[in-house]
């Protein structure tokens, strides 16, 4: 028998960290004990658990370290080197890569603990000569250093949120029943507190923003700078210019909700207008677009990325249509995002949420539940949700961010 006592600090109970933990160890067959347990009597003061644990041999004791160091607890001075191997081929991992998480992450390397960042979930770590970064599986160069295994890499567990107590009623994250604009303030206080940390703010919309009647809102929050960025597809940038020529969304008068007389092609005329000058930027200094959430971006400078997919009409000449390219765009605005709001979108929203850390605080709005749930289901553990309609979301936000329209 060869045993051990670790001392675990943190949050290791709000997080279920802890229950994580020793189900592992159990799994693995290593027998753990929590011999001293001290919580911290609030919710920002971490806990602190001293745990004994029993393997049967040493292989089982390195297998149960090697637990404890994925999640946080290895200890530096006994933690092994990361193994390396080099990439076989351009776009090609070695046999068991490391795959990475979303959480804060560090490797042991040559003496020294090396801090990854940015964070990425489903990548591989790579060794660029003087850091290790997170690089998707199609972007890996042959003889590359990729990291395979566990050994020598630690993750840093976050602590999920908490609003209320052990019980309360409606309590789950993506309830349609709870008060909307007392989490719509607080989500407003985010926004605040992002920006007075000097960070950015990430939006990411879909269509219904427009359809829904939001896009004067949204329109109002880009031009009082509390849109930093701001990721879509050609939908919503469509209807949205749609709606300055037109003033209809799919063919809809967004002011009445009447069908028009042949506004089913308002939106191909929009694309083609468009594409007939060039580019968004050039229907605004035309004086062609007027109006609307891509002119107001174009206005303050929002940086703006359009990713296509297969379904678009068109598409907008400004569309990403290479799915990779489109990737890389917007990874690379993410380096001071701080928070990051999705409204009306699940393929954007996921795939979004998919480049971020887990440190980036996410706000899910969508009017469909199991839309605000597919984001936690895919990785974005941080993500909060709220189930209600986008116009509304946005007017709200709007008021508390700005004021009323017209007031100043």
């Amino acid at each position: 028998m060869v045993s051990r006592t670790v001392v675990l600090a943190g949050h290791l109970l709000d997080s279920l960290l802890l229950s994580k933990l020793l189900d592992e160890l159990a799994t693995l067959g290593v027998g753990a004990e929590v011999v001293v347990a001290a919580v911290g009597s609030r919710r920002e003061e971490p806990s602190t658990i001293t745990l004994r644990i029993d393997a049967g041999d040493t292989a089982a004791m390195a297998a149960a370290e090697g637990v404890l160091a994925r999640h946080g607890f290895g200890d530096a001075a006994e933690a092994p080197a990361v193994h390396l191997v080099l990439a076989p081929a351009d776009g090609v991992f070695p046999e068991l890569f490391y795959a990475t998480t979303n959480l804060p992450t560090r490797v042991h390397h040559a003496g020294r603990w090396w801090e990854v960042a940015p964070m990425e979930m489903d990548c591989g770590l790579v060794w660029l000569d003087d850091h290790f970064a997170c690089v998707r599986v199609g972007e890996v160069r042959a003889e590359q250093p990729v990291v395979v295994g566990e050994a020598g890499v630690e993750v840093e567990p976050v602590a999920r949120p908490r609003r209320g107590e052990t019980f309360t009623f409606m309590a789950s994250d993506a309830s349609v029943e709870e008060p909307k604009g007392a989490r719509i303030r607080a989500v407003a206080e985010q926004c605040r507190a992002t920006h007075a940390a000097g960070c950015e703010i990430l939006w990411v919309a879909g269509p219904a923003v427009v359809h829904t009647g939001g896009g004067d809102a949204l329109a109002r929050l880009v031009a009082a700078g509390w849109v930093d960025r701001l990721y879509t597809g050609n939908a919503l940038a469509v209807h949205d210019i749609e709606e300055a020529l037109y003033g209809t969304a799919l063919g809809r008068e967004t002011a009445t909700d009447r069908p028009t007389d042949g506004g089913h092609c308002h939106h191909l005329r929009a694309i083609n207008r468009i594409r007939g000058v060039g580019s968004i930027a050039a229907a605004c200094a035309a004086g062609l677009l007027t109006r609307g959430v891509m002119h107001t971006c174009w206005q303050r400078g929002v940086p703006v990325v359009l990713a296509g997919s297969i379904r678009d009409d068109g598409p907008l000449p400004d569309t990403i249509t290479d799915v990779m390219a489109a990737q890389r765009a917007m990874r690379a605005g993410l380096g001071r995002v701080g928070m990051c709001i999705m409204v009306a979108t699940t393929l954007h929203g996921i795939a979004v949420g998919n480049l971020l850390p887990a440190t980036c605080g996410v706000v899910m709005v969508d009017i469909n539940p199991s839309v605000v749930t597919k984001l936690a289901d895919r990785g974005t553990s941080q993500g909060e949700g709220l189930v209600t309609d986008a116009a509304y979301f946005l007017s709200v936000l709007a008021g508390e961010l700005i004021g009323a329209p017209g007031v100043h």
